[in-house]
């Protein structure tokens, strides 16, 4: 059966590893006939959470008129969501975050959707990157029926392209055929 897949890649740098990965795995999803987007949260206007609480209010949205609105539908359409981040001093980018943040004005919403993860990073260990995995998965405990299904490392790479050389972007297209 056909998903709708999006991938939110956090990288500022187009073509950088974690990117990279987030293009391998969608290789292999679309090889096995799902629909997958990919997002660039560097190319769309995404404010930080204010915390004014609007959004919790009966009737009322985010107040902030920016591209998170769009955004959030397109993940409520998707029956996968792939988070991926280059690790910055062992968490996720800022532009994640802010984009995690952002996503409280619609998180009752999003119901029962599965998970990946791919992380990039300097680090050999994949150990070293735990705590980055740990903000993804304390995120999914705030939603409703969210299930983590797998984790791509992308270990060794700090400079642009590094992960050409790393077998994490054949695991990646693996995981996107497994979707």
């Amino acid at each position: 059966m056909s998903k709708n897949i999006l991938i939110i890649s956090s990288s500022p740098r187009r073509g950088g590893n974690s990117d990279l990965l987030c293009d391998a795995w969608m290789e292999g999803a679309r090889k096995a006939g799902h629909h997958v987007e990919k997002i660039r949260l560097a190319e769309h206007a995404i404010g930080p959470c204010r915390g004014c609480g609007a959004c919790d209010r009966p009737g009322q949205a985010c107040p902030q008129n920016d591209d998170m609105a769009a955004l959030l539908q397109k993940m409520l359409a998707a029956d996968t969501v792939v988070l991926a981040t280059p690790v910055y001093f062992y968490s996720v980018s800022g532009q994640m975050k802010t984009f995690i943040d952002r996503t409280v004005a619609r998180d009752r919403e999003l119901t029962g959707k599965e998970f990946d993860f791919i992380v990039a990073a300097a680090e050999d260990d994949k150990a070293a990157m735990q705590r980055t995995i740990e903000c993804f998965r304390g995120y999914l405990d705030c939603l409703e029926g969210a299930v983590e299904k797998g984790i791509v490392y992308g270990v060794g790479a700090w400079k642009i392209g590094d992960i050409r050389n790393s077998p994490a972007l054949d695991e990646a297209r693996a995981m996107g055929t497994r979707a």
